[in-house]
């Protein structure tokens, strides 16, 4: 298909309307490393957490010295040090927790995954207002993964305000299956060329999944609106087992992360009536009786460096 022709066939999910992605919309996930699913938070949650992200967005645009999380560049428009990124929003904003536990997602994971999948990376990224930071064209990682191993890795994307196409991110299809000497031949163009992506305009509530190897950047929006969202990454246990990036101790503590959330968004009102996910891991990954509780939901990834 010839994506400057548009000829691509957009697949979308719903979850007011399904529990989690179907078959087709799998598949699309797979072919192209990208898939939008509509009205993930909705409601209360989405005000909520809305909320809590706005508290934690003044508290870093106030200025955070001395701590690695919040981290700053400059504008396009004025040059000054800008909050663009903060880490491990999870531990920073129970909100975040109870958004873990989002059944959606984690049975879409599971179809992905298996059931074996564990949470790694957890960050909100945020474009200013008329001071949009470009973000290159690049991949998020170029990861070794386990020969005929189809199971993606990939990043859920919850978005926190509406994308337009002043601050959207843009995706290059299929881009995912490409090998590293044609990533880096493309991420090396001059400018930001848009000559075979497409935009991806968004509501906030909505999520994009995005394969870690998709090639993806979002331009320097003249104008721009607020633009904050919420990265989450999912892998499964036995290629982070294998392969790293981090070591065998870092996947039971990940699980008790994920336990821990799953409890919290029981006990929160505005998830009562929808049906909760139930993680059960299998193999050497499964969950003991009495799993401890997580001593803490920063688990900082350079300790657990192979």
């Amino acid at each position: 298909m010839s994506i400057a022709d548009n000829n691509l066939q957009m697949v979308e999910a719903n979850a007011q309307a399904q529990d989690c992605i179907t078959d087709e919309q799998a598949r699309f996930f797979q072919a192209n490393g990208f898939l939008i699913a509509r009205q993930v938070v909705a409601g209360e949650e989405l005000a909520v957490v809305r909320q809590a992200m706005l508290e934690l967005y003044q508290k870093g645009v106030a200025g955070v010295k001395g701590d690695p999380d919040f981290m700053y560049g400059k504008g396009v428009k004025t040059g000054k040090q800008l909050l663009r990124r903060i880490e491990y929003v999870i531990d920073k904003s129970e909100p975040m927790q109870v958004l873990l536990g989002n059944p959606f997602i984690l049975r879409s994971v599971e179809k992905l995954q298996g059931p074996n999948f564990i949470p790694t990376w957890d960050s909100m990224v945020v474009k200013v207002p008329d001071e949009g930071v470009i973000v290159p064209w690049h991949r998020d990682a170029a990861l070794a993964a386990n020969p005929g191993d189809t199971r993606p890795i990939f990043n859920v994307d919850f978005y926190l305000d509406r994308s337009d196409i002043k601050s959207c991110l843009w995706v290059i299809p299929a881009s995912n299956h490409w090998d590293e000497q044609t990533t880096e031949e493309r991420c090396q163009r001059p400018g930001f060329d848009t000559s075979d992506a497409i935009p991806v305009p968004i509501e906030a509530g909505d999520v994009i999944f995005h394969n870690i190897q998709l090639v993806h950047g979002s331009p320097s929006g003249d104008g721009n609106a607020m633009r904050r969202t919420v990265y989450y990454e999912f892998r499964p246990a036995d290629i982070e087992a294998a392969f790293g990036p981090h070591n065998l101790e870092y996947i039971p503590l990940k699980q008790q992360v994920l336990v821990e959330c799953l409890r919290k968004r029981a006990a929160t009102p505005y998830a009562k009536g929808e049906k909760p996910f139930e993680y059960a891991p299998t193999g050497e990954f499964k969950l003991g009786e009495k799993l401890p509780g997580p001593s803490t939901f920063r688990y900082a990834h350079e300790d657990y460096r192979r």
